[in-house]
């Protein structure tokens, strides 16, 4: 395999932070030696993460087996997921907000036909569903557990409680014809063919629609780590991935 230098598109924050919580994970398991430093190892990740480079091509790259590849990027995203922050802690934050966007995208899988609840008859192809919340600002604050990509966006915002938190909270939230009976502090566009509806709420669902696209943003912020563009591992793996793509966007954008 032919080796060349290249470029990771990602700040140095976020560099470094993965570094800092390297080298405590490793001071904490006692681990004294390691075919690559912290920084190496974090480089190694973010460049898997960002890039999507398979673990063979990183192996070349940073000079190391292609297990030891697989065993640091794990051993990266998993001490990055654990960091990320619950539903509760980002409902707590976003309290002082005016208003919150709720939106759900489709992360694409390599999954068969014959893998029916990997099928979202929406989006036409095989993919794990992830819930986004983001502020006013179209900032990324809040990406759910990974769900089959066969559950409706409203299934699940219902079980992984987001509507339910809101209410609690008394946050608006605006969102797509998606999440329609969702009820709580859920506000969605008038429902309806828009030749039918009466100019008023028209002008009502253009005005939501330039906020969703906020959201929108914050779902291109997260599918910015190419990575999540097509995943080709195990579905449990999924959300773990998800969790440390946020906490590296959270960590980086303080």
């Amino acid at each position: 395999m032919l080796v060349y230098p290249s470029g990771v598109d990602v700040s140095s924050s976020a560099l470094r932070f993965l570094t800092q919580q390297l080298r405590r994970h490793r001071r904490t398991i006692g681990s004294r030696w390691r075919r690559l430093s912290a920084g190496r190892q974090a480089l190694l990740a973010l460049a898997h993460l960002r890039v999507g480079h398979t673990y063979a091509q990183l192996a070349a790259g940073f000079g190391v087996g292609t297990t030891t590849a697989y065993r640091y990027v794990t051993e990266a995203v998993e001490l990055l997921a654990v960091l990320a922050p619950s539903l509760a802690e980002t409902v707590r934050t976003a309290s002082v907000k005016a208003f919150l966007i709720l939106d759900g995208t489709l992360l694409p899988i390599d999954r068969i036909a014959a893998d029916r609840p990997f099928y979202s008859g929406k989006h036409k192809r095989h993919g794990m569903n992830v819930q986004v919340i983001a502020d006013p600002f179209s900032r990324l604050l809040w990406a759910s557990p990974a769900m089959p990509g066969a559950a409706h966006d409203i299934r699940a915002a219902r079980e992984h409680g987001i509507v339910d938190a809101l209410a609690e909270a008394g946050i608006k939230c605006w969102a797509d014809k998606g999440y329609r009976g969702a009820g709580g502090t859920v506000r969605i566009p008038y429902w309806g063919r828009w030749k039918t509806l009466p100019t008023g709420q028209k002008a009502a669902n253009r005005s939501h629609a330039k906020i969703r696209a906020l959201g929108e943003q914050a779902i291109a912020t997260l599918k910015s780590w190419r990575l999540l563009r097509k995943l080709r591992c195990s579905t449990t793996r999924i959300t773990t991935l998800v969790q440390a793509v946020l906490t590296l966007h959270l960590a980086s954008s303080e």
